[in-house]
């Protein structure tokens, strides 16, 4: 069955966590590359996969999630805002985590990324990208 016959929360739905599983990836892999091949530590290293993930991110829900309306002058900015907002919780909720009370950096940063997904959605759906009705 087409994606197109599906909902239109459902399909947006959807195409988020697609959207958000390729941004993981991206950011995971260079999480776990730069601590585990470059020795950087966890807090530094995920807010550089942070940055990486938010342009996959950026690319993928403009195509695929929203029906973006903005232009990229317009929709750019914005998303910038609610990525900022993202990577200042990312880093601070894996400094509590690893850099203070000592966890393990991956099981910390699922638990982050789930945090951050969710006000990363709801920012990018109601203030990053002008979402078309219908």
């Amino acid at each position: 069955m087409p994606l197109r016959s599906y909902p239109r929360q459902s399909r947006q739905l959807a195409a988020y966590v697609l959207a958000g599983g390729i941004t993981a990836i991206a950011h995971y892999a260079t999480l776990i590359g730069l601590v585990e091949f470059g020795r950087i530590d966890p807090v530094p290293a995920t807010l550089a996969g942070f940055v990486l993930g938010a342009l996959v991110s950026y690319t993928l829900n403009r195509w695929l999630t929203f029906d973006a309306t903005r232009s990229h002058a317009q929709a750019g900015w914005r998303f910038a805002l609610i990525a900022a907002g993202g990577f200042v919780v990312t880093g601070i909720l894996m400094h509590l985590f690893v850099a203070r009370a000592g966890l393990p950096y991956l099981p910390m940063q699922f638990v982050t990324t789930g945090i951050v997904m969710v006000f990363s959605f709801l920012g990018h759906k109601f203030f990053s990208f002008a979402d078309r009705t219908g």
